[in-house]
């Protein structure tokens, strides 16, 4: 009869095991709200249909195990993915608990007494004795404790700790015997991430056992047993009993992964922030080249003989070979020779310079070997010279094809032996130097005439590196354009200028005998005159006609009547530059967005320009009217 009664019962009824975790009997329409299609109930635990709100049902059959019965609206089960708030009266049944559960939607007006609804809502429990209450927590519950994957831990009003689950001793490390009866704020939650002192008076762990509000916090930091901090949130829930309050139970989650992936979220909008600003500023021309900035060794280009150079830098950077480094006067052979030091084992001292041409001989010796005190009129201290400073480094020979032959022996002893001795000193000094040498000259030229000696050269020559000069490198001229103008401004604090495809051919056509030095003074130069936020370096092309008919006045050779013709092509090219400007800006020619400022000209200048190549600009108008 009480089983039929059990069975049939206008609710759904279910007798549970707390300590177990365990179903062990259920009626008809228990097994309809749960969905259990199995037979056999040990296949089903408890927490697994209220895994969503572990926090709400370990307070609710704690209460259950005090008091004897209970009520809450506080629950919901997950079912076939939905959720489903329950209504449910508790009663004890020796150590087990009957669960009569209820619908709240159908059953949304049942209601019990305001104050026990309260208890629930706020977490608070009942006990008898506040010298039990934790034990117990953790006896009648312990599978509960085991089951959920947040740290969880109890504190006495004291601050003391009560009772700690396995999840908590993962998280942080510690183990329960560490933890209990210790002030656990002291352990965990003495400092904030900044590593300043976390008063417990601040503390919202403590705040709930004296104001007996749940305190909820998003982002702060417990301290593991190795001293790292980890990224939590948590929950303290105040205990009362008889409405004293005796403590707090505090719930907490590593919230570690989590932070990261909003970090690398946030590191990735502001790299498509960044992006899209440079986007922005690069859009005036050759937006095609976005990204295409080479800067390995902080050398800017990517043609084919920078990028020839740069595997020859990587190839000999790790070793200690000397390198000879040839280019013509501005071309970076002092960037080249920083760029092999740095990408050296010996990166950590210092690149030392030495400005060859500059020495004069009479202080040859003393400045690359050094000198001591009274060694002749003027020497009133010892000083080292630039060998001794450069040990364990590199030493960069800048224009080495200068030092006068007659001295040329003692530095060729240097290389050879690694030592030498100061001027006025017999003392025969040790050092481990790597020699990087430049020059605009031609060595064997040199050696030729007997102005070099052969054995030096063919010490310093081990690894030659040619810079090729700016004529021969044409196609990085807009990424060395952009990265002068970028650094003029700068430092100037200027706006950057726009620089037009007609000014960035200008450039391109010029021969550039200067190299990059001469490039980046124009470009300086340009800057500081600029109007109107434009560049102009138009004034190029009659300063390189100027340099040619100098040196020809005379005779023509072939080269030079190449120069002729391709100043015939001059008027072929400006046409055929002009009609594909009318056609990207669909026959506009005033204003933004129009040729002319496309071409770097005044509307004036093109539309005599139009006139005088019979350009039409109907044309370009009809074929937008034809689409």
């Amino acid at each position: 009869m009480l089983h039929s009664l059990f069975i049939n019962a206008p609710t759904a009824m279910v007798l549970i095991d707390p300590n177990k975790n365990l179903i062990l009997q259920i009626n008809e329409r228990g097994r309809a709200m749960f969905s259990l299609k199995q037979a056999d109930l040990s296949r089903y635990s408890v927490t697994e249909f209220f895994s969503h709100n572990l926090e709400t049902l370990f307070s609710f059959t704690q209460h259950v195990l005090s008091q004897g019965s209970a009520w809450s609206d506080d629950l919901s089960i997950k079912v076939a993915n939905k959720e489903v708030f329950l209504e449910i009266n508790a009663v004890l049944i020796q150590d087990k608990i009957l669960l009569s559960c209820e619908d709240s939607l159908i059953n949304f007006g049942q209601r019990y007494n305001s104050s026990i609804e309260s208890s629930y809502q706020s977490g608070l429990f009942h006990w008898n004795k506040n010298e039990t209450i934790f034990q117990e927590i953790e006896r009648q519950n312990s599978l509960l404790l085991s089951a959920v994957g947040d740290g969880i831990y109890g504190v006495d009003a004291k601050g003391h700790t009560t009772f700690v689950n396995d999840a908590a001793e993962k998280i942080l490390g510690w183990k329960k015997s560490e933890l209990v009866g210790a002030k656990i704020h002291d352990i965990i939650h003495h400092s904030y991430a900044s590593g300043e002192h976390y008063h417990a008076i601040d503390c919202p762990i403590y705040a709930a056992f004296n104001d007996g509000i749940v305190h909820c916090v998003d982002d702060e930091v417990f301290w593991s047993k190795s001293g790292k901090p980890i990224s939590v949130e948590y929950t303290s829930t105040p205990l009362t009993d008889n409405g004293t309050l005796i403590g707090a139970v505090v719930i907490f989650r590593d919230i570690g992964d989590r932070k990261r992936t909003q970090e690398k979220l946030l590191t990735a909008l502001k790299e498509v922030d960044s992006l899209k600003r440079r986007l922005e500023m690069e859009k005036a021309y050759l937006l095609e080249e976005i990204n295409a900035d080479f800067n390995h060794h902080q050398i800017i280009g990517q043609s084919e003989k920078i990028n020839h150079m740069v595997n020859q830098i990587d190839l000999v950077a790790p070793t200690d070979a000397n390198v000879l480094i040839i280019g013509e006067s501005g071309t970076g052979k002092e960037l080249i020779a920083r760029a092999i030091h740095e990408a050296s084992n010996r990166k950590g001292r210092p690149l030392i310079r030495v400005n060859c041409a500059a020495i004069p001989a009479e202080l040859f010796e003393s400045e690359f070997f050094g000198h001591v005190k009274g060694a002749f009129s003027g020497a009133i201290s010892n000083r080292l010279g630039r060998f001794e400073l450069a040990d364990g480094a590199t030493l960069f020979l800048d224009e080495v094809g200068e030092i006068p032959l007659h001295l040329q022996g003692k530095l060729l002893r240097v290389l050879q032996e690694q030592q030498f001795e100061r001027v006025g000193e017999s003392t025969t000094r040790h050092v481990d130097v790597r020699v990087i040498a430049a020059t605009n000259k031609n060595l064997k030229k040199l050696v030729q005439q007997n102005k070099f000696r052969e054995d030096l050269y063919f010490r310093l020559n081990v690894f030659p590196v040619k810079s090729p000069p700016l004529r021969e490198r044409i196609d990085d001229l807009p990424l060395l354009v952009r990265h002068f103008i970028n650094k003029v401004c700068t430092r100037i604090n200027k706006p950057q200028p726009q620089i037009s495809i007609a000014q960035m051919q200008a450039l391109e056509h010029y021969s550039w005998p200067g190299n990059i030095r001469e490039l980046e003074n124009i470009i300086e130069r340009q800057v500081i005159l600029a109007k109107g936020n434009k560049l102009s370096f138009s004034f190029l092309t009659s300063e390189q006609a100027y340099v040619q008919n100098q040196g020809n006045n005379v005779k023509r050779s072939p080269a030079n009547q190449t120069s002729l013709m391709s100043a015939k092509q001059h008027k072929q090219l400006e046409k055929d530059n002009i009609e594909k400007a009318m056609a990207q800006c669909q026959g506009k020619i005033y204003g933004d967005g129009g040729a002319a400022q496309l071409l770097g000209l005044k509307p004036t200048t093109l539309a005599s320009k139009l006139k005088k190549y019979a350009i039409n600009r109907q044309d370009y108008l009809a074929a937008l009217e034809n689409e």
